[in-house]
């Protein structure tokens, strides 16, 4: 007899004579009389000082369009952030009431929710729960695979969908949660869905005591409860990593692409496979900024770098995407999505169509086929506004096209929506399947706050009415390390516009782009001038300031300055 089930037979016992409710039978246990509600609490991960738990209720009463669930601590445990409900808790005692849209709870249905806690000592769990005043018992489920009230059952494997985002919940890291959380204001977003890095081959298993994938991917079907949820990830460690940038650069040389394979993707697809997780959506964001800087910074280009000359020539970020498709893409319930670098880097015409012709290639390398791509992101971990509200591409002043604005410079595309659209059909021109979608990183291009143009700017020339009442604020478009002045953006939103599957916080607000000094490391990440504050530029940035924040920790390394900037200049504001 397992613990929870000895735990329901000891709370029946409790309850079921003081309710006042019909008898019923319990499925599985002949004999013994229903309870009003029954509550599955399970602590999912649990570490030194605070642990992940979630929560399942089963309603086994009257219908209700409104629920408040309770209990309390025997010990100092003390909620941190929360999901799919909003907790309160008052010394010892926790109450969780639902959200807006999952009030509603049938007889016989169930509701579930999540939260990160401190503690120290011992984490008891609680013995007493109540649903709306009402004593429930601790719920036995988890009986058998089929048990539709478990939130870890993995049911019924996820059929394929055009866009996993409709009609799905999406992921909270715990992990960033309880940073955001931590942060004076940081509530406010801390339940968002953030994007999961695996940036080098010991996060899979997790770095500097943090969830590994497994932990990661287990707390995600505790958080799914009986809908559908997505997981969000970023599978990023080809060898020779962005060439032309240091603070990113990876763990792995250019010529070590079996080890990429071996010892990074092949590892992932295995946990990915297993049938625990069948009934996750699991987006994967392929390897960001590598393959556009084979087109941008090669050749004979004033902005190539050796490094990438290598890569190009070596082809291996074309094999490694490709076998990184392949090996995922055969997995049911994953969903690839590829890296199209942003507006204000393919924008152009000389990047654009070779950009989706390369991106084709690397698409039908190492065994993967267009069926392996589910679609493409643009603007993760960037700044580029969504959306310029203030001038289009079309506008001239006194005669001379916005076109040719120095903030502009005789790009295509003036914002990241419009080049996201735009750049779904020229994908679909060279081979991919007409029913891609688009992910855009919303995460820090709000660009709100007392700097954020009302109207276009004056119209003395074009570069006034430009630069006067475009939203983007950085000084050069090229600048992309830890941007002053830069906002939370759109948050999550599942098939916002046309072609586009789901706006995203595929980058975790508050985590460094790159150190804004040398700090010696084991992480393989190097010093970037782009990050320093001080630095007066390159032929990618032209020739401009960087607008980097000053004191800024190495790349993925909580960064609260830049967090607490983020949301007192959030659009729509906070």
């Amino acid at each position: 007899m397992s613990r929870t089930r000895t735990a329901i037979l000891a709370a029946l016992a409790l309850v079921a004579g003081a309710t006042g409710t019909a008898a019923a039978v319990v499925p599985g246990d002949a004999g013994i009389t229903a309870v009003p509600c029954t509550v599955d609490y399970k602590v999912q991960n649990q570490w030194d000082s605070g642990f992940t738990a979630s929560v399942t209720i089963t309603n086994n009463s009257a219908a209700k369009t409104s629920w408040s669930a309770s209990w309390a601590y025997a010990g100092n445990q003390k909620v941190t952030s929360f999901w799919s409900s909003r907790i309160t808790q008052s010394g010892t005692a926790v109450t969780a009431a639902n959200e807006s849209y999952n009030g509603a709870l049938a007889t016989g249905g169930s509701v579930s929710f999540g939260f990160n806690a401190s503690y120290s000592g011992t984490n008891a769990t609680p013995t007493t729960f109540k649903l709306d005043g009402v004593t429930c018992n601790v719920d036995g489920g988890g009986s058998g695979p089929t048990d539709p009230t478990d939130p870890t059952d993995p049911g019924t494997p996820s059929a394929k969908v055009d866009n996993p985002y409709a009609g799905a919940k999406v992921y909270v890291n715990p992990e960033w949660s309880a940073k955001a959380a931590a942060e004076p204001g940081g509530t406010r977003v801390s339940s968002q869905p953030t994007g999961v890095w695996l940036d080098r081959i010991a996060a899979i298993n997790g770095v500097n005591g943090g969830m590994s994938l497994r932990q990661h991917l287990d707390a995600a079907l505790a958080q799914k409860g009986t809908g559908q949820e997505v997981v969000q990830l970023v599978v990023y460690d080809l060898p020779g990593r962005d060439c032309a940038a240091l603070a990113s650069n990876g763990e792995l040389g250019p010529t070590e692409i079996d080890k990429y394979k071996t010892q990074f993707i092949d590892p992932i697809a295995a946990i990915l496979s297993d049938s625990k997780y069948s009934a996750l959506r699991i987006v994967t964001t392929i390897e960001i900024d590598s393959l556009p800087n084979l087109v941008t910074n090669t050749g004979s280009r004033a902005t190539a770098t050796p490094a990438c000359d290598t890569m190009l020539a070596n082809g291996n970020y074309v094999k490694g995407v490709g076998y990184a498709l392949n090996k995922l893409g055969a997995i049911p319930n994953v969903y690839n999505y590829i890296d199209a670098g942003h507006h204000g880097w393919l924008g152009w015409d000389d990047n654009f169509a070779p950009s989706a012709t390369l991106f084709k290639q690397a698409a039908t390398a190492e065994g993967a086929t267009v069926d392996d791509v589910a679609g493409f992101i643009t603007n993760t971990a960037n700044y580029s506004a969504l959306k310029e509200n203030n001038f289009t591409i079309n506008d001239s002043v006194n005669g001379t096209s916005v076109r040719q604005s120095k903030w502009v410079d005789w790009n295509r595309y003036v914002d990241e929506q419009s080049y996201a659209q735009a750049f779904r059909n020229q994908l679909v021109s060279v081979g991919f399947r007409s029913d891609i979608g688009m992910l855009i990183d919303t995460s820090r291009n709000g660009w709100g706050g007392s700097a954020r143009p009302a109207g276009p700017g004056a119209s003395t020339s074009v570069d006034t009415y430009v630069d006067g009442g475009r939203y983007d604020r950085r000084i050069h478009i090229g600048n992309w390390c830890n941007q002053s002045g830069a906002g939370l953006g759109e948050r999550p939103k599942a098939s916002p516009a046309t072609g586009i599957d789901a706006y995203v916080w595929m980058k975790p607000p508050g985590e460094s782009d790159g150190s804004s000094s040398a700090i010696s490391n084991d992480e393989g990440k190097g010093f970037d001038r782009m990050c320093d504050p001080t630095y007066t530029g390159n032929a990618r940035n032209g020739n401009s300031l960087s607008g980097a924040l000053p004191n800024a920790p190495l790349s993925g390394h909580w960064f609260s300055a830049q967090f607490q900037q983020l949301m007192a200049n959030a659009y729509p504001a906070l």
